[in-house]
């Protein structure tokens, strides 16, 4: 009995979970070609306009800190603040109008950390964010910090994970009590999409080898098919040498020598992603040294990985690096080289001096402290 009972269940189950994977499927399934070029022009006082969204707990004081930093480098950007308090739109959780609106306008924002609740209210903002404005490509840099002590002295590996569709397509279901099912998509255009994505950005840093991450001796037909994009993918850029790792072997890897990985871009799934990223960022001294890119056709996020930190919020004792990271990462993608070289040198000089450092790097200072350090930095660059 408890088994036709299943079975009738998991028929209904798998009929509605078609109706959602045809409407994620309209989502995922845009042309595979490659984010646009930044190309938006100056407005009448010489300046672009960036969207920032200072976010939750101390993210409104590393948002100030970025600003104050951006503006003693002469940055040539006017900042749009939004906020991206959710609200509740057809029955579904939303972002506001208004700042749908001034990312769409601007291409370009700059976020902070944003809070999601665990296991009830809202959905997280950041997936919302990334559905909004089909924030394809994560691009994660993890480079080792020069003066800044970890057990690891030469990781440099960039990844880049698939943002849109994986096990966090969000379909998930209860079959009966106490069974639960959640699908993992995988669909050829997001996977070409992302893959192309990988090669395009190795090519265009400089680095010549590009490594899938994935599972396909286990899920042979969902990661057999990412797997088998990025090869195609491949033959296209013959300058570019392409191998692929499974995912437990990459982490094994990499924890025991990063230097295998130096150089390379290495292109995976979503939930790999966001574990292996997060695993190479310990290996650089964590999330607040981390930056961030969320890469998509018509606009590109920017942002800090960690989290709200309530419990030091509004007390000048959080550290921005990982956003003006993020917002470096942000200038290069605009093109202001010569100010994100600037910035850049600033903040690793900073760190590097020791004498300005924030509770989590092992010094003393306050956020403030530490941010004009980072100013007298760049004024004396």
């Amino acid at each position: 009995m408890f088994l036709s009972r299943t079975a009738a269940t998991a028929l209904k189950v798998n009929a509605l979970s078609a109706a959602k994977l045809n409407g994620i499927r309209a989502i995922t399934t845009a042309s595979p070609s490659l984010t646009q070029a930044f190309s938006a022009q100056k407005n009448a006082n010489g300046n672009y306009l960036v969207t920032l969204i200072p976010g939750d707990g101390i993210g409104p004081e590393i948002s100030r800190s970025v600003k104050e930093i951006f503006a003693a480098a002469k940055t040539p950007i006017e900042w749009e603040e939004v906020d991206v308090t959710p609200i509740i739109k057809d029955g579904k959780t939303a972002i506001p109008e208004e700042a749908i609106t001034s990312v769409r306008k601007s291409t370009v924002a700059l976020k902070g950390p944003l809070a999601t609740p665990i296991g009830k209210g809202h959905v997280s903002l950041n997936l919302t964010l990334r559905r909004t404005f089909n924030l394809y490509a994560n691009v994660r840099p993890c480079r080792s910090i020069a003066g800044y002590k970890t057990p690891y002295e030469d990781v440099n590996t960039v990844l880049i994970r698939e943002n849109t569709e994986g096990e966090y397509s969000g379909i998930e279901h209860e079959v009966v009590d106490g069974v639960v099912q959640s699908i993992k998509l995988i669909t050829k255009e997001a996977s070409e999409r992302v893959a192309r994505y990988a090669f395009t950005y190795a090519q265009s840093v400089g680095r010549d080898r590009v490594t899938a991450v994935h599972k396909a001796n286990i899920m042979k037909l969902a990661d057999g098919l990412f797997l088998d994009v990025c090869r195609q993918v491949s033959k296209e850029f013959p300058n570019i040498k392409f191998d692929e790792v499974l995912l437990d072997r990459a982490c094994l890897h990499i924890t025991s020598d990063p230097s295998l990985y130096a150089e390379t871009v290495m292109v995976m799934p979503n939930l790999y992603g966001d574990i292996l990223s997060d695993m190479c960022a310990g290996l650089i001294g964590g999330l607040g040294l981390t930056p961030s890119g969320n890469i998509g056709r018509d606009a590109s996020i920017f942002e800090a990985v960690h989290g709200t930190a309530p419990d030091i919020a509004g007390q000048d004792k959080a550290n921005p690096t990982a956003l003006l990271l993020s917002g470096i990462m942000m200038l290069k993608h605009m093109r202001l080289n010569e100010q994100a070289a600037n910035i850049e040198q600033a903040v690793f000089k900073t760190i590097a001096e020791g004498k300005a450092l924030t509770g989590d790097l092992g010094g003393r200072a306050t956020n403030t402290q530490y941010t004009n350090a980072v100013i007298e930095s760049t004024f004396n660059h």
